[in-house]
């Protein structure tokens, strides 16, 4: 099994993957000789039957031969017997190449994912990458398989099948090339019309999973807002389309399959009328007519199995076309070629650097020339109004995005040349929402550092006030369900925490981590939080000033500018903004009490 870190490393700010999804099949070269070896001797075995049939006819039966008749037949059991081998191998052979280069794209689709960036992830909606993961890659699996199974001996039938019935009858071929023609001619102008419906029923499958989606993640809103029968129209608008649309493509199909059948009784019919002249005028041998028959029959059904993979393969087109656009992605965000190492005097330090941001497709920007240094040993807190752009400060340290101008440096080297994985393993990450997995308790503690021990665990999960764990059926092999969905907010968010220190990183981002908390658990939290973090880095988002007020540094940030820089003494005197906050939390009786203990402490001194 494939540890996640691997996993990552390899995944990371990488592009190395093909560029065009056939290029999986190139590993399974050695299994396709093979296979085209085991069609070759399936396709010879068909193509000897109908001259051993027309010699059994000819010779056997016309002349009255037995010993032909039990000769050839013995023969063409055999040749029967080694097609059928040829058969089944060819069988296997390309169920195991379907199936692996199947499994090749999911793994190159899904890795190339993790090595988005989040401009890359917001290109691309999750019910999208979902549809492609899965339906999309299905559907090239579906095509692989009929083409090796069905399609690879098809060419080889037609050619050796009309040169045989050309030696056996070569004033008849006409016929064969009559019915090809009208073969081709319908089946190109049903794949010029049904081509750009897949690719609307592509978006619309998209669509119809983004709607399922929402809907299950929003379903206590829904309920709580007692709108069931709207997301149900919703959902059934797109749904209608879907049907609407496969039945307009299933009526195409349905209309083609009874002229195919049309051409090929009619080919079959004009054999046997003017075959039956030759024979009457001796000709051609009824044994040759017969075999010439056959012959048309396999040239007829090999263009019958090319016209089965034009019903399926602009569906797959589709399909490959949605992979490579992932595959293909070009990545915002990439390793340095020679990262730098970073300096490890100065453990955890962080410093922006006139840093201004403005996110993809945005006009404006949400931050502008920011400058602070956060020193390890402290604690940097960040506060404003919504949308003030603390949050995106925070997310510009780890590179889920980068800047559009300046610098961000982590001990003394810009992050964007050191190598992501080593700026990661040096930060614990605790964002706005508790995301965990599904797993146990433990798994997700332990999911920044896998080889920690237990009681390192319990230790992080007493640190982060953690302590419902006790309370639960099986403690830390409690299991956990997709996304926390049987723990609350509270319940997720202290368990986030508890993952950042089991990682015992050097720097410690807090996202507004502690909003689910309420104010007693908070202070314990912060409390027990003071001697693992003594010598890091801690950078807070906060939306309490209860939260920061101790903070060495708080940064206040009003419309992506920075409008304050201090402790909450210094800040409660000298910014207006963050005054304004502090009234809209407190009384003015705590607001007094506030300005009042700031003026006892500086008379002190």
């Amino acid at each position: 099994m494939v540890k996640k870190s691997d996993r990552l490393k390899k995944a990371e700010f990488s592009a190395s993957y093909p560029k065009k999804v056939g290029r999986f099949l190139l590993s399974y070269w050695w299994m396709i000789l093979i296979l085209l070896c085991s069609v070759s001797v399936q396709v010879w075995a068909s193509l000897q039957l109908p001259n051993m049939m027309a010699n059994i006819v000819n010779k056997g039966i016309v002349g009255e031969d037995q010993n032909i008749i039990i000769q050839t037949g013995l023969q063409m059991l055999g040749i029967t017997a080694i097609g059928g081998v040829a058969m089944v191998l060819t069988g296997f052979l390309s169920a195991k190449i379907g199936t692996g280069f199947s499994q090749k794209i999911r793994d190159a689709v899904f890795e190339k994912v993790e090595s988005f960036s989040m401009n890359e992830i917001n290109k691309f909606s999750t019910a999208s990458l979902i549809t492609r993961s899965t339906n999309d890659v299905q559907q090239l699996q579906q095509v692989s398989v009929l083409i090796m199974r069905m399609v690879l001996q098809a060419p080889i039938m037609a050619v050796g099948a009309i040169i045989n019935a050309w030696n056996t009858a070569p004033n008849m071929t006409w016929a064969i090339g009559a019915g090809v023609v009208a073969l081709f001619v319908l089946v190109g102008t049903l794949f010029m019309i049904v081509m750009p419906k897949f690719k609307v029923i592509q978006k619309l499958t998209d669509k119809l999973n983004l709607v399922a989606r929402e809907n299950l993640t929003g379903l206590r809103i829904i309920r709580a807002f007692r709108n069931e029968k709207y997301q149900e129209k919703k959902f059934d608008r797109v749904n209608k389309d879907i049907m609407k649309l496969n039945i307009w493509i299933n009526r195409a199909f349905s209309f083609m399959q009874p002229i195919m059948m049309l051409i090929f009784n009619g080919t079959i019919l004009a054999i046997i009328w003017v075959g039956a002249h030759f024979v009457a005028t001796n000709d051609l041998e009824i044994g040759n007519m017969m075999a010439f028959m056959q012959y048309t029959m396999q040239v007829i059904m090999s263009f019958l199995f090319l016209a089965v993979l034009i019903i399926f393969l602009p569906r797959a087109q589709v399909s490959a076309s949605r992979i490579n656009e992932i595959l293909q992605t070009k990545l915002s965000i990439k390793d340095p070629k020679n990262p730098e190492k970073l300096d490890p005097k100065k453990r955890g330090l962080v410093e922006f650097r006139e840093v201004t941001f403005t996110y993809p497709d945005a006009e404006v920007p949400i931050l502008n020339d920011i400058n602070f240094v956060a020193n390890p040993g402290q604690t940097t807190a960040f506060i404003g109004s919504t949308g003030a752009g603390k949050s995106t400060v925070v997310n510009l340290i780890p590179r889920f995005y980068d800047v559009s101008a300046g610098q961000i440096l982590v001990d003394g080297v810009d992050v964007r040349k050191i190598a992501h994985h080593d700026l990661i393993s040096r930060i614990g990450f605790v964002p706005q929402k508790g995301v965990l997995f599904s797993g146990t308790i433990e798994s997700n503690i332990k999911y920044g550092a896998p080889k920690i021990f237990q009681d390192e665990v319990e230790n992080a999960a007493k640190i982060a006030q953690a302590d419902f764990i006790k309370t639960l059926d099986d403690a830390f092999q409690y299991h956990v369900a997709q996304g926390g969905s049987n723990l609350s907010g509270g319940q997720k968010q202290r368990l986030a925490i508890a993952r950042a220190v089991a990682k015992n990183p050097e720097i410690y981002v807090f996202d507004d981590s502690f909003s689910a908390l309420d104010y007693k658990t908070d202070a314990k939290l912060r409390e027990a939080l003071k001697p693992i973090t003594k010598n890091a880095t801690v950078l807070i988002v906060a939306q309490r000033i209860s939260t920061i007020k101790h903070a060495e540094k708080i940064i206040v940030l009003d419309g992506g500018n920075m409008v304050g820089s201090g402790t909450h003494a210094e800040l409660l005197k000298n910014c207006e903004v963050y005054r304004e906050i502090a009234r809209s939390q407190f009384s003015d009786e705590e607001m007094a009490r506030e300005l009042a203990t700031i003026a006892d402490e500086e008379a002190k001194k």
